[in-house]
């Protein structure tokens, strides 16, 4: 006498394994979700640095692509391409209205402040030689070196006003957050950038009792390159 043996019921298996995906579908949406919402909000950060003092950096920029097409010029000087531009902060700007890269070194070295008048010798190799022709009236003021707090960007506020400075001004003087710094600016505009002329790393030494004096004055020195 056989007995027939009965088969094994897989539906209890294959809701399992149904339980099983369902639950890591789940566990995808729950991701995907949370990376949409950090891209979000990190957007939202790009946004806010793009738009912070947007109508400002804008007037500003208007500003000097005016003064470049005023006082600037293109020529030629034998085999070499001459154009005078007018200096925004880290760039010339010509009066052609394009921008020609100006070294960082150079910008730092030099003391470059927005509004300075420079001459560009683009030279037949196509190198590019600068030199300082117009110098603007500055002013001296001390401030506070500091970070973005989005951007990561050194800056300084001083007087109550933050300006971006040239990476290669900060790290040529070992500047930190929090160090004092005096910086040069425009006499006769408002700017965004400044120029970086000493950085004040703590009390004594020789540079530091040079510096203190200029930080003594009450009233801002004004001075000429």
């Amino acid at each position: 006498m056989t007995h027939d043996i009965p088969l094994a019921d897989d539906s209890f298996n294959s809701s399992d394994d149904e339980a099983v995906e369902e639950s890591k579908a789940s566990e995808k949406l729950i991701l995907v979700k949370q990376l949409l919402e950090r891209l979000q909000s990190d957007l939202n950060k790009v946004f806010q640095i793009l738009s912070k003092s947007n109508a400002e950096v804008l007037r500003q920029g208007s500003d000097l692509l005016k003064t470049a097409s005023r006082i600037g010029s293109i020529s030629q000087e034998g085999d070499s391409h001459i154009i005078e531009g007018v200096f925004d902060g880290q760039n010339m700007i010509g009066p052609d209205g394009k921008q020609y890269s100006v070294p960082a070194n150079y910008a730092s070295k030099s003391k470059l402040i927005e509004g300075d008048v420079l001459k560009l010798t683009i030279q037949p190799d196509g190198r590019f030689v600068y030199k300082q022709i117009g110098p603007q009236e500055r002013v001296r003021v001390k401030g506070v070196l500091q970070k973005d707090a989005e951007t990561g960007e050194f800056e300084v506020l001083a007087e109550g006003k933050k300006y971006k400075v040239i990476l290669a001004s900060v790290t040529y003087f070992k500047g930190e957050p929090g160090d004092e710094v005096i910086i040069l600016l425009p006499k006769e505009k408002n700017s965004a950038w400044a120029a970086v002329e000493n950085i004040v790393k703590g009390a004594g030494g020789v540079e530091s009792d040079r510096v203190a004096k200029l930080l003594d004055f009450d009233v801002v020195e004004d001075i000429r390159v």
